[in-house]
């Protein structure tokens, strides 16, 4: 397993070395100028339409339930483990980085929301298809269908054995282990290795319930996640927020803390450059673990929302990575940076987050500060699990042309894939997510600097139409034709007969 660990880690390094962080934070870099900073100017326009769902709009689910369905797979235990991971691994400087990713994220967020929706087909049974590999093929050109295939199979990869569920199951059996065994009392034996229980039954509960939901479809899973994702996020936000004005007077060191890690001020003489390098790569990697942004996933899951303007979800979009790391992630990591919990030998993932809210919060019980934890780490891997088995399926309906026996094949590995997670290492499971995210970012990534100025064009024309209507979006003029936008004909590349109805995916999955 050593030796697995180290092949891993040679991989890993390779694909998230210094040429893939210069293409996402150029990438997001242009995108911002070219919107002429749109992220930080239009945030309060997002935020509201994140809330008021556009009437007489075509897709499957709202625009709030698209939004609910991407942040399901975006906030959940890269929220808590990730970040924690990467400033032990990276030091705290490695927040800096996610933060300096996330700005510039928001753009990409926002671009490929736009993308998504602008380049989708809506089947006559209103079956909606859209996501990276249809503005790739679309917007680009059908000599780029390699690169739309190659982000289709990397995608389903990444659901099956990376950030969809290995990563996440792990995380969530490990903190519930920590809770109700932490000195591994109840233990049995399984590949040669011991286990504790917790585990075991827990692996077992968690794969009963994704299969519960799976079978039901996109809607399903929209609706379980508009009901946990509000609910699960404030009760992390308050209960972060209460540990840090406890301790607001630790909060200046703290940041002072994070931006000397992050240009390398902490290190010996001669490492400057190498503690730079490490803080940037587990920072960034860790923070498109976590929001997302110009991986490709969000918007498998914004072409379905209800819309009729590309702009106005990718306003929504946006807002999902501001929410995930500006806010989620920044609670969790400045809670671990002012408490110190990173220094602490023997801990990692979500021991170290756990450490860090008890130290910070000792005047309230542990037993309770940890059972807090494990339930919102719990809801949080429960939901990435569901939306990525959503985009898992999508990429896997792309690349094999519509076949609905592969699907269907593939949600009974994913459920399987949800049992097994626990049995693997914790540097194994986030090392294979980071590779197979880094494979899913590099052709998006190709796609949005190419498709930039597209972007731009239906930015520019979506404003131009709100001002002239004096910002009453009832009144605006319809859009412009796509068509000369787009590369291939304006109609649904894949066969009638080789799709599925739209209710079909949502029909229970027969053995």
């Amino acid at each position: 397993m050593e030796t697995f660990d180290n092949i891993l880690a040679i991989i890993d390094d390779f694909v998230w070395g210094v040429p893939l962080m210069v293409l996402i934070l150029f990438g997001g870099l242009l995108l911002t100028v070219r919107l002429k900073g749109l992220q930080f100017s239009q945030l309060p326009r997002a935020l509201r339409y994140m809330l008021k769902n556009e009437k007489g709009g075509k897709g499957e689910v709202s625009s709030f339930a698209a939004l609910c369905t991407a942040l399901s797979a975006t906030i959940g235990t890269g929220n808590i483990v990730g970040v924690a991971t990467a400033i032990v691994a990276g030091g705290p400087g490695a927040l800096f980085w996610m933060w300096l990713a996330a700005l510039f994220g928001m753009a990409t967020k926002y671009s490929e929301g736009l993308l998504a929706i602008k380049f989708r087909s809506i089947r006559k049974d209103g079956h909606v298809l859209g996501g990276p590999f249809y503005y790739i093929e679309r917007g680009m050109g059908s000599r780029w269908k390699w690169l739309a295939k190659l982000f289709a199979f990397f995608g389903l990869c990444a659901g099956l054995m990376g950030i969809g569920t290995i990563t996440q199951v792990n995380s969530i059996t490990g903190a519930i282990t920590n809770f109700f065994d932490p000195n591994n009392t109840a233990t049995v034996m399984l590949f040669g290795m011991e286990y504790s229980w917790a585990v075991v039954i827990s692996s077992l509960v968690l794969a009963l319930l994704v299969g519960l939901v799976l079978v039901g479809g996109l809607r399903r899973i929209a609706s379980v996640s508009e009901k946990v994702i509000p609910t699960m996020v404030i009760i992390y936000v308050v209960f972060s927020l209460i540990l840090i004005f406890a301790n607001i007077t630790e909060l200046p060191a703290a940041f002072v803390t994070i931006f000397e890690s992050a240009f390398g001020l902490q290190a010996a003489a001669g490492g400057m450059l190498g503690a730079i390098i490490i803080a940037m790569q587990k920072g960034i990697a860790r923070g498109i673990f976590s929001n997302e942004a110009g991986l490709g996933s969000a918007p498998i899951a914004a072409a379905a929302a209800r819309t009729n303007e590309p702009v106005r979800q990718g306003l929504i979009s946006m807002t999902g990575t501001f929410l995930d790391t500006i806010i989620v992630c920044s609670m969790t990591g400045l809670a671990i940076v002012m408490s110190g919990a990173y220094l602490t030998p023997g801990l990692e993932g979500a021991g170290v987050t756990i450490a860090a809210f008890q130290s910070g919060m000792s005047f309230i019980d542990g037993t309770i500060v940890s059972f807090i934890l494990m339930l919102c780490l719990a809801l949080f891997g429960f939901t990435t699990i569901l939306g990525w088995d959503y985009y898992g399926e999508r990429c896997l309906e792309y690349f094999t042309n519509g076949s609905m026996i592969a699907v269907k094949v593939y949600r009974w590995l994913y459920i399987a894939a949800v049992f097994i997670g626990p049995y693997l290492t914790v540097s194994a499971v986030w090392t294979i997510a980071d590779i197979f995210n880094a494979c899913m970012a590099i052709p998006n990534m190709i796609a949005l600097i190419v498709l930039s100025g597209v972007v731009a064009r239906e930015t520019q024309s979506y404003f131009s139409r709100l001002k002239a209507a004096n910002g009453i979006e009832a009144n605006m003029t319809p859009r412009p034709s796509d068509e000369a936008d787009w590369k291939v004909p304006y109609e649904d590349t894949l066969s009638r007969e080789a799709m599925p109805e739209a209710d079909e995916l949502s029909e229970p999955v027969k053995a």
